[in-house]
């Protein structure tokens, strides 16, 4: 029988459901911003090579989620316009929710769920499970690309970049040439004061401007920054 979730309750059966995930996986999400904690448990199914598929209806990426999803072989990301459904699935089980992904672990929002079992309820799974591959069908499958933002944001750009903006490279590839991992560089730029986090978004300071870093946006891929080749953090 279905089971009504309140805000922590939705938190814990959602990580239940990705951990119990044997042979396939679905998450349906207006927002591709992944914490810790559910990258770390991606992570695992990953390994186990069980087949994922992530649905996101905003443009919000940052590079350091596509840098940490092209490392990820059984990852398959898509695009869904004007999606604004929140559904969690793996074969034996699903959660309809208001709670998005990046809100996962976070208890400070008063979330609603409904959470369904295939063996409990075959016909209301059997529903939620068609209407989920429905909105993969009609979604399109993206392939996360550096390189992709770099274009984006050249084509979009109408001005030619001056000579110092030519100079200044991603988050990705500067914590590489560092050896971090983007997710570090960042957090690195957090503690120096050169960005700053409001809840699910992340600012450029004062700071980080004087330091030479620059807010990106491309119509696409979302927000990035740049920031100076010989940046140390």
């Amino acid at each position: 029988m279905a089971k009504f979730l309140n805000t922590s309750a939705t938190n814990y059966f959602l990580e239940e459901l990705i951990k119990q995930a044997s042979e396939r996986l679905i998450l349906i999400s207006p927002f591709l911003r992944l914490n810790d904690r559910v990258k770390e448990l991606l992570e695992d199914k990953n390994r186990l090579k069980i087949d994922i598929r992530i649905v996101y209806g905003k443009n919000d990426l940052h590079p350091d989620e596509v840098s940490w999803l092209r490392e990820l072989d059984y990852i398959r990301t898509s695009f869904c316009k004007n999606l604004h459904a929140k559904c969690y699935l793996n074969e034996e089980s699903a959660i309809i929710t208001s709670l998005n992904l990046y809100e996962f672990s976070q208890i400070n929002n008063n979330e609603m769920g409904i959470y369904l079992s295939r063996s409990d309820d075959p016909d209301l799974y059997r529903d939620t499970f068609e209407e989920a591959q429905r909105i993969i069908r009609v979604s399109d499958e993206v392939r996360m690309s550096l390189e992709k933002i770099k274009s984006e944001d050249t084509n979009a750009s109408t001005t030619k970049p001056s000579s110092d903006e030519n100079t200044k490279i991603t988050s990705s590839k500067l914590a590489k040439i560092l050896g971090l991992s983007t997710q570090d560089f960042l957090k690195k730029c957090i503690e120096k004061g050169y960005l700053q986090e409001n809840g699910d978004k992340t600012h450029i300071t004062e700071a980080g401007k004087n330091i030479g870093g620059e807010y990106k946006y491309s119509k696409r891929f979302g927000s990035y920054f740049i920031w100076p080749t010989d940046l140390k953090v």
